[in-house]
């Protein structure tokens, strides 16, 4: 004799050893709000780079910036160049603020650049808002067919002379331990 709806148990929820049953709702339930994205994003790519003034504009100090995951893409065949760029720069009046450098970076992503320049164009454009003292950029361009390439350009504005360079001497380390 089959069953009748009437009397028929409905199926137990089933289970893994893991997870609780599952219980089937009665309604669907409303997808959730997502949120719009802000009309001014707190991240995206920008050419524009902001300064702010030296803390110290009377002595000559090193500022330096490592960019590790630098990209574009070879002009040529469209395949994606990585980098790592390290600039050393001594700041006059104005320096280079960081947030900016890096949606600046981020800015060449999806531009097709040829190594040489690329590297010269963010010199230039470095040079442009902070006219440094002096500023060297180097870019490690990693493997491509077999070749590493290395750029490095410099700039030093005129007339600015660097100070002498000190040499310290060299001291072995020391424990406090007899040997």
């Amino acid at each position: 004799m089959a069953k009748t709806p009437s009397t028929a148990k409905p199926a137990a929820p089933k289970t893994t050893a893991a997870a609780k049953p599952i219980k089937a709702s009665k309604a669907a339930k409303p997808a959730p709000k997502m949120r719009e994205m802000p009309p001014n994003p707190p991240s995206r790519p920008s050419k524009e780079l902001h300064v702010f003034p030296n803390p110290a504009p009377e002595r000559d100090y090193v500022i330096q910036f490592q960019v590790p995951e630098f990209t574009c893409h070879c002009p040529l065949t469209g395949q994606p160049d990585f980098a790592h760029f390290t600039i050393d720069m001594i700041a006059d009046k104005f320096c280079v603020e960081l947030k900016s450098l890096k949606m600046y970076f981020w800015s060449y992503r999806d531009e097709g650049a040829f190594h040489e320049k690329v590297t010269n164009t963010i010199l230039e454009d470095i040079v442009k808002v902070t006219n440094p003292r002096f500023i060297r950029i180097t870019a490690k361009w990693y493997v491509r067919g077999g070749i590493y390439t290395n750029v490095v350009v410099e700039h030093r504005k005129k007339g600015w002379k660097p100070q002498p360079k000190v040499d310290l001497p060299a001291h072995s380390f020391e424990s406090g331990l007899l040997r």
